[in-house]
């Protein structure tokens, strides 16, 4: 039995992004075409790679009131898995859930008009999925909502941190007594929407609508389940094994914060034929083609006096093409002031999004020399002098007191005029 275990999808996220001026999608943030082709790819692989369940462990979209065009995006792509007879689960997460009490949520659509092989996990409970290898159960820990857990009396004089508490205990509580519920002869998982203790977290911080909730990794890491499916945190990562407890992470790259994380999916091998706990036979990270976000930083050499250049020879470094780019260039405030901005933006051209081009200007310290040495100096030789504190390299002192002679010159000949 193979599953497919997906998260964070967010329809929706349209920042660094573009309108799409090319094909059958003109018109649309090319954020958006992002976010669909990743889908795409899991969709893709479910198709050709014989998965017996795609399951998307919550947060399908950004907004808790995704638009026509986004909602249309996920439910093309649904339907393709729904007309193919592949179950898809899809848990309820914070970012699925309507503002108001008695308000749909943004999966209840698909409930509503009973598309085939389509489950959404909207409730705490267990759900037995039929899948092309047989039956699965799929016990929900959808993004709680301290309405449905706590009534008002119950937590009346207490602290936030009491109220989360509480909730924690019922949450742990609902779970263990679902575990205790299941089949031993039926394979199952748990998938959750929530953040568990010791996961190492990133963008999603930014993203959170309403009040965060924390679980022990002791209240879902169960031997009843043969694997534990997360969502809500970006970051891909493996929190424990035996069954593996895991968060997918998010498809796409939301911001900076993400740079350097891998995106993709988790595919996990079942065997129904063996016993609980055993069941697990394969475990693997699938990485998407997801959008590149790249950091260039610039740090101009000391006494350059074409930091353009230093800044293009930089960027040449770097694959810049169709990534989201953002430069950091570091300088003197005499140097910021011959950076030619425009050069540096050709330079980028091929990027698909300049998120920024930020100069750090560099406090200059002031040589201050004694006044012993400079008393009786000419001009030039306290110019000299100067130079030479500052450790300004030869080639360039020599520039300067060229320049210097110059100007000295120049004013010499004035005074004789007069």
């Amino acid at each position: 039995m193979r599953i497919l275990h997906f998260a964070d999808l967010h329809i929706g996220v349209e920042n660094y992004g573009r309108v799409n001026a090319e094909g059958p999608e003109t018109g649309l943030s090319t954020r958006l075409l992002d976010f669909l082709k990743a889908l795409d790819e899991v969709v893709e692989y479910a198709l050709t790679q014989n998965v017996d369940l795609v399951l998307l462990a919550g947060d399908a979209y950004k907004s808790r009131d995704p638009n026509q065009t986004q909602q249309r995006g996920l439910a093309q792509r649904l339907a393709r898995l729904s007309a193919a007879g592949i179950p898809v689960f899809l848990l309820v997460g914070n970012h699925d859930l309507p503002h108001a009490i008695g308000r749909a949520t943004a999966m209840d659509i698909f409930n509503t008009l009973q598309v085939p092989n389509l489950y959404v996990g909207d409730e705490i409970g267990t759900y037995t999925v039929a899948t092309p290898s047989g039956p699965l159960q799929v016990t929900a820990l959808p993004w709680p909502r301290r309405s449905n857990l706590l009534a008002l009396d119950d937590t009346r004089g207490f602290s936030l941190d009491q109220i989360n508490q509480r909730i924690q205990d019922l949450l742990g509580n609902a779970i263990r007594k679902a575990a205790g519920g299941l089949d031993p002869e039926v394979p199952a998982i748990l998938s959750g929407h929530v953040t568990v203790d010791g996961a190492t977290v990133g963008s999603e911080r930014s993203m959170i609508l309403g009040q965060d909730h924390w679980l022990q990794a002791s209240d879902i890491h169960l031997r009843e389940f043969d694997y534990i499916a997360l969502g809500h945190i970006h970051k891909h990562q493996v929190l424990r094994e035996n069954p593996i407890m895991a968060y997918a992470g998010s498809l796409q790259r939301v911001d900076f914060s993400e740079e350097d994380d891998a995106k993709g999916f988790c595919v996990v091998e079942l065997d129904p034929t063996r016993s609980q706990g055993t069941r697990l036979t394969d475990f693997r990270f699938q990485p998407v083609d997801a959008r590149t976000f790249t950091t260039i930083d610039v740090n101009t050499p000391e006494g350059s006096l074409d930091p353009t250049q230093d800044t293009v020879r930089a960027i040449l470094r770097h694959n810049v093409k169709d990534a989201i780019v953002r430069l950091r260039i570091s300088l003197t405030a005499e140097q910021s002031a011959l950076l030619r901005e425009g050069e540096v933006r050709e330079a980028l051209q091929d990027a698909h999004y300049v998120a920024s081009i930020k100069r750090q200007v560099a406090e200059e310290r002031r040589a201050r020399l004694p006044a012993d040495m400079v008393e009786g100096l000419g001009p030039r030789k306290a110019l000299e002098l100067y130079l030479k504190t500052r450790e300004v390299d030869a080639q360039r002192r020599e520039r300067l007191l060229q320049y210097a002679d110059a100007l000295i010159k120049e004013e010499m000949a004035e005074r004789d005029e007069r």
